[in-house]
C-alpha cells in the first residue's frame, strides 16, 4: 500500500512538472514576443524617421520612451501581483500589450507612434517579472537557473527575429503590418495560458501595501550589499547594451551603407546565442554558480564594442554582434537568478518589478545617454562604453565570487523561512 502511494505520489509529480514546463513554455513565448516587438524598433529608425520625415535622433526617441514606461509600470505590476495574485495581473498585462500594440499600427506621426509606444510599455510590463516570480513560487533556488535559461532563450530569440524579421520583413508588408501581426499572436498566447490558470498561485487577500511599506520591503532588499551589488550591475550592463543596441541600425547604415534588410541580416545575430545556449548556460548555473560566467560575460561584451570600433568588414561586425550578444546572455539572466533568491518569498513578485525597473530603466538611459554621445561620432562613444564596460568586468570577479550553488543546509534555511512568513499570515 504505502510502494502504491508513492508510486501515485510520483506520478503526479512527473505530471505537475510537465504542466508546469508548459505554463513555462508559453510564459517563455509571451516574453519572446514583447522582446520581439522591442527589439524590431531599432533596426527601423531610419526608415521610419523617413516615412514620418523627422531627423533619426527625434525618432529613436521611441525607444527610451517605451524602456522608461516599461521600467515604471514593472514595480507596480509586481506589487498587485503580490496581493491579487500572478494570474489576474498576468492576463491584464497581456491584455492591454494586445491592445496598444494593435493601436500603433494607427499612428500617423513621430508623436502619435510615440505615445502608443508609452502606453505599450506601460501594459507590457507584467509578463516579465511575473515570470521571473512565478519561478520563484514554483521552483527551488537550485533549480531555476534552468527554467530562468528557458525564458531568457525566448527573449533573446525575440531579439533575433524582432531585429532581422521586422527589418527584412518591413519592406514587403510594411511597419503597420508588423505591429498587427505581433498583437494577432499575442492575443492567441493569451487564449491558451487560460488552460493553465489553476497553476499560477491565488490571492493572498488583505489591504493592499501603504506607500511607505512599499519602500520599506525595497529598502529590504537594497539594504544587503549581495542586493546593492546585484541592482547596481543590473543597471550598468543594461546602459551598455542598450546603448549600443540601439543605434546598430544606424551605425551599419552610416558605415558600411545598409538598406533595411541589409541591416536585418547584420542584426540577426543578436539574440541567436541565447536562443541557443540559455538553457545550457541555466544548466551550467545550476551546477557551478555565477561566479564562473558573470565577469567573461561583461567582458565579452566590452570586447565586442571596442571591435567596432575600427574599420572592419562587415563579417567581423556580424561576429562581434554575436559576441555582443552572448555578453548579454552570460549576465542578465544570471543577476535575475540572483534577484529572485533576495528578499522573501512573499515579496517575490515586489523584488522582481524591482529588478525589470531597474533593467528597462539602464535600458532607456542607455539608448539616451549612447545618443548624445553620438555627437562626437561611434567611434569614441563606443569607446566611452566599453571602457566602462570592461572595467565593470574586472571589478565583478571579487564582487560575485561568493556566487556559488547553495549546499543544502542552506536551501532547507531558506524553505523553512518561506515556510515561517506563510504561517505567521
Amino acid at each position: 500500500m504505502a510502494d502504491f502511494r508513492v508510486h501515485v505520489e510520483e506520478a503526479n509529480r512527473k505530471k505537475r512538472l510537465q504542466q508546469h514546463h508548459r505554463l513555462f513554455f508559453l510564459l517563455s513565448l509571451a516574453a519572446g514576443l514583447i522582446f520581439l516587438q522591442g527589439y524590431m524598433i531599432a533596426p527601423l529608425i531610419p526608415r521610419l524617421a523617413e516615412i514620418f520625415q523627422v531627423p533619426e535622433q527625434e525618432i529613436g526617441f521611441i525607444v527610451p520612451v517605451y524602456m522608461l514606461a516599461y521600467a515604471l509600470a514593472a514595480l507596480f505590476y509586481g506589487l498587485l501581483s503580490d496581493r491579487f495574485g500572478r494570474w489576474p495581473v498576468m492576463r491584464a498585462s497581456v491584455f492591454i500589450f494586445i491592445l496598444c500594440t494593435a493601436l500603433t499600427a494607427t499612428a500617423q506621426s513621430a508623436s502619435q507612434i510615440a505615445i502608443w509606444r508609452l502606453l505599450t510599455g506601460l501594459g507590457a510590463s507584467g509578463v516579465i517579472p511575473l515570470t521571473f516570480a512565478l519561478i520563484g513560487d514554483l521552483f527551488p533556488f537550485r533549480e531555476r537557473g534552468q527554467m530562468l535559461g528557458m525564458v531568457f532563450a525566448y527573449m533573446e530569440g525575440g531579439m533575433a527575429f524582432g531585429s532581422a524579421g521586422g527589418a527584412m520583413l518591413e519592406p514587403f508588408v510594411g511597419w503597420r503590418i508588423l505591429f498587427i501581426a505581433t498583437s494577432v499572436v499575442a492575443a492567441i498566447i493569451l487564449w491558451r495560458l487560460h488552460s493553465y490558470e489553476l497553476l499560477f498561485d491565488t490571492a493572498r487577500g488583505g489591504a493592499l501595501l501603504s506607500v511607505r511599506q512599499v519602500f520599506t520591503g525595497y529598502r529590504s532588499v537594497l539594504s544587503s550589499w549581495r542586493g546593492q551589488r546585484t541592482y547596481a550591475y543590473v543597471f550598468l550592463n543594461a546602459i551598455f547594451h542598450s546603448g549600443v543596441y540601439t543605434w546598430l541600425g544606424l551605425y551599419l547604415s552610416q558605415r558600411y551603407n545598409l538598406g533595411v534588410t541589409g541591416i536585418g541580416l547584420a542584426i540577426f545575430g543578436y539574440g541567436i546565442p541565447g536562443l541557443l545556449l540559455s538553457p545550457i548556460i541555466g544548466k551550467a548555473v545550476d551546477r557551478w554558480g555565477r561566479r564562473w560566467l558573470i565577469p567573461p560575460g561583461l567582458g565579452m561584451a566590452a570586447v565586442a564594442g571596442f571591435m567596432m570600433i575600427f574599420q572592419i568588414p562587415l563579417n567581423l561586425t556580424t561576429v562581434a554582434i554575436l559576441v555582443l550578444s552572448l555578453g548579454y546572455d552570460l549576465t542578465q539572466p544570471l543577476f535575475a537568478g540572483i534577484v529572485t533568491d533576495l528578499g522573501t518569498k512573499r515579496s517575490l513578485g515586489q523584488t522582481m518589478g524591482l529588478k525589470v525597473f531597474t533593467l528597462f530603466t539602464g535600458f532607456g538611459i542607455g539608448s539616451l545617454v549612447f545618443g548624445e554621445v553620438l555627437r562626437w561620432g561611434f567611434g569614441s562613444t563606443l569607446a566611452i562604453f566599453s571602457a566602462i564596460q570592461l572595467l565593470a568586468a574586472v571589478v565583478a570577479i571579487p564582487l560575485f565570487w561568493s556566487e556559488v550553488p547553495k549546499n543544502e543546509e542552506q536551501i532547507r534555511a531558506a524553505e523553512m523561512r518561506d515556510e515561517q512568513e506563510e504561517d505567521g499570515e
